[in-house]
């Protein structure tokens, strides 16, 4: 009988199965294919044997793995901004006009938007007038600390703080932004830290939301708090907040819905919960995080616009990277708001949740990758 729900479920979320695979992946089996090629050049060379160098591969293994995949996730963006870029370099030795006016064409194709294209432009322009870039190559390079540089403000990782049990985090997005598995993947990561987890199912008016968490946490030993479709969200909230604080849970993390048809309703409903966590913890929530789809491009920029004069934010989650061209929205979202990017979703493994970096995500927009 229990097979049921979990069948009714799978149809409606394609990723949530993805969600379960990497459960075993603390265990160090991962660990032993990177120190495998160690022995044969032990054999080779005798005299390395007695020193260990054996952890820095794998260190390095685990840097080049992650580094990997964010190249790969970020493929269809660097499409437009990275390699799109190094093909408009290639074989020029001068700086001329024509070259920046295709950078800025790129950039705003890329959906970086018009306000940190302009501001982008604008300091290269200056660079190349006070003769600080004198080539080409120096103007690529120059372009890459632009980006950078302007995605640095917001890379501010999530900090669970102690002193609030439970640490709540209110999780706000339109549907289909991949609120529901963003939650699930972010709980898995705090669980693997050690952390006692709890979900509240707040998407009241999707019974799929509310069966995809409660199978979800199931699966992984992680409470949910949830009632019958169509419950007032508010009071799922409140009544998961008490629960935590009974049971000495460290973080809760709830789902809200997420119609935007019905805007100005849902908008009522997030502050009414707001108010409500607000009654059982002055500080509470204590983040507000907004998932949001980069292939929705542009329009993310309204999405944020909205949420943020509602709940105020404190945070956001880009997902669907792999899936988008439209990446570059991420440096419009930073220009306008400079809210903290806390995640960026670059794949459907629960690994591929990542704790935003600036540097390495522009690294990984403009490395080159291998012609099929």
């Amino acid at each position: 009988p229990q097979a049921e729900p979990v069948a009714d479920i799978l149809p409606l979320s394609v990723q949530e199965p993805v969600l379960v695979e990497p459960v075993p992946e603390p265990e160090p089996v991962a660990a032993q294919p990177v120190l495998q090629p160690v022995q044969p050049a032990q054999a080779v060379v005798p005299i390395t044997a007695p020193v260990v160098p054996a952890p820095a591969p794998e260190a390095e293994a685990g840097k080049v793995g992650f580094f990997a995949r964010l190249k790969q996730g970020l493929s269809k963006t660097s499409a437009s901004i990275g390699e799109g870029m190094a093909s408009l370099f290639l074989g020029k030795k001068a700086i001329d006009d024509d070259l920046l006016e295709e950078i800025e064409t790129r950039l705003l194709t890329a959906d970086v938007g018009v306000e940190a294209t302009s501001v982008i432009i604008k300091s290269l322009t200056q660079k190349v007038a006070r003769k600080q870039l004198t080539d080409a190559q120096a103007l690529y390079t120059s372009l890459q600390g632009e980006l950078a540089a302007m995605l640095k403000p917001v890379e501010q990782p999530l900090v669970i703080k102690a002193e609030h049990r439970p640490f709540v985090i209110l999780v706000v997005g339109v549907n289909g932004a991949g609120k529901t598995t963003t939650i699930g993947k972010l709980a898995k990561k705090l669980q693997l830290e050690g952390k006692k987890v709890m979900l509240a199912a707040g998407d009241t008016f999707r019974a799929a939301a509310v069966e995809q968490l409660q199978v979800w946490g199931e699966r992984n030993h992680i409470p949910v708090i949830a009632q019958h479709t169509g419950a007032d969200s508010a009071s799922v909230i409140f009544d998961a907040v008490q629960a935590a604080k009974a049971r000495g849970i460290d973080v809760l993390i709830a789902d809200t819905a997420g119609r935007l048809h019905t805007k100005d309703n849902l908008m009522e409903e997030l502050k009414k919960v707001r108010r409500v966590i607000g009654k059982l913890d002055a500080d509470a929530p204590h983040e507000v995080l907004l998932v949001l789809d980069a292939g929705t491009g542009q329009n993310a920029i309204n999405q944020a616009k909205q949420f943020n004069q509602t709940v105020t934010l404190t945070g956001l989650a880009l997902t669907k990277l792999d899936g988008t061209a439209k990446g570059g929205v991420i440096f419009a979202l930073a220009k306008q708001f400079g809210l903290p990017i806390r995640y960026i979703g670059v794949g459907e493994g629960i690994d591929d949740l990542r704790t935003f970096e600036a540097e390495p995500f522009v690294q990984a927009l403009f490395a080159e990758r291998e012609r099929p």
